[in-house]
């Protein structure tokens, strides 16, 4: 039994694109050239012919008929090669042209070889072929832009997932290796130490699977809430840890109307936010909890006088597992995932979210809009 061809043999068997424009566009000039053969050829002598009775030929019938051959012989050989000249200068324009966009198709191809090979920073030079051309090049250009930031992001999840099962599983081996050496007794010491690894693991694993689901689509019920409700609600939630902490909980909550939320899952945004800038914020700080009304939109701020953000971390905080710090978020217990989980369940909502920086040590800001009822 024969194998069927590969798909990269069927394609290297088909006439190139350009040879294929080529012969096109021969057909037409040759189809266009004989059609004008036949009609200067047929239509010519005879109007020549009336041209003659017309002017009162005296010509005898053989001078006549020598006459209208000759006329016939010339035009149809001016009118042939007139022909064959503008074919063969059609021609050479049409191979020019169906060479270069030939090239900007090669380019093409060839950019989507390298990124099929893993190298992401292919780009498309613009062929200067028109708008379409231009358009197909952005557009290819800016895709290889976001598989590239997607394949960064990717390895750069991999290696802080790497690092976070890493250390306590090394706990969880550590402990076990001396219990079994003898040098550990399996205490309630010991066994809470393993404990707490574990359920590090456990926590890893949970935040994995809540990110998956809020970015894979959320079931969301929405209810007529009173917007100030929502975000005094989230701050009675948080003020006790702010206390613990000596960070000051403020609230400036103005009547903005109502707006359609799931109590629950609003909530959590508000709260990961809160938690956040508790984390980013020391002691005797503050974060300030907002909401105002802004024409057809509900905005939610929380504002804090914390560690801030370099202007060059903030189009990623909403990506998963990014840190700006990774250090320092690793110290206070953070996976990365809490903002983009935020991310997703303001988007279920209809709003979005935003983030501002004057830059290290300055605070951030962190607003999300949502659609307010009117």
């Amino acid at each position: 039994m024969t194998s069927p061809p590969l798909l990269a043999d069927t394609v290297r068997a088909r006439p190139r694109f350009a040879t294929r424009l080529l012969v096109a566009q021969a057909l037409v000039l040759v189809a266009g050239a004989l059609t004008t053969w036949l009609v200067a050829s047929v239509v010519g002598p005879s109007i020549f012919s009336d041209h003659l009775q017309q002017a009162g030929d005296t010509h005898t019938a053989e001078e006549t008929r020598h006459v209208e051959e000759a006329f016939a012989s010339a035009l149809v050989l001016s009118v042939s090669l007139a022909l064959l000249a503008s074919v063969l200068a059609a021609l050479a324009v049409s191979w020019y042209f169906s060479r270069r966009v030939q090239r900007s198709i090669g380019n093409v191809a060839a950019a989507a070889a390298d990124i099929a090979a893993g190298r992401y920073d292919a780009r498309v030079p613009d062929p200067g072929l028109g708008g379409e051309f231009a358009s197909l090049a952005l557009t290819y250009n800016r895709l290889a832009e976001r598989l590239e930031a997607t394949e960064s992001t990717r390895r750069s999840m991999l290696a802080d997932l790497a690092h976070e099962m890493r250390t306590p599983l090394a706990t969880i081996d550590a402990h076990l290796e001396a219990v079994e050496d003898g040098i550990r007794a399996l205490d309630d010491d010991t066994l809470g130490v393993i404990r707490g690894s574990t359920g590090r693991l456990r926590r890893l694993a949970e935040d994995m699977s809540a990110v998956s689901q809020a970015e894979e689509g959320i079931d969301v019920t929405l209810r007529p809430m009173a917007a100030a409700d929502v975000a005094a609600a989230a701050a009675d939630v948080a003020r006790d840890r702010y206390a613990a902490k000596g960070v000051d909980l403020r609230t400036e909550l103005a009547d903005a109307g109502q707006v359609r939320v799931d109590a629950d899952r609003f909530g959590q945004v508000l709260g990961n936010l809160l938690d956040n800038a508790l984390r980013h914020t020391p002691a005797g700080g503050t974060v300030t909890l907002g909401c105002r009304r802004i024409d057809q939109w509900v905005e939610y701020r929380v504002a804090d006088t914390g560690q801030g953000v370099a202007a060059e971390h903030l189009p990623h905080l909403f990506d998963r597992f990014y840190r700006a710090d990774s250090a320092r978020d690793r110290g206070h217990g953070g996976s990365g995932i809490g903002l983009a989980i935020a991310r997703a369940l303001v988007e279920a909502h209809g709003g979005g979210i935003s983030v501002t920086s004057a830059g290290p040590g300055l605070g951030a800001t962190f607003t999300v809009r949502l659609p307010g009822l009117r």
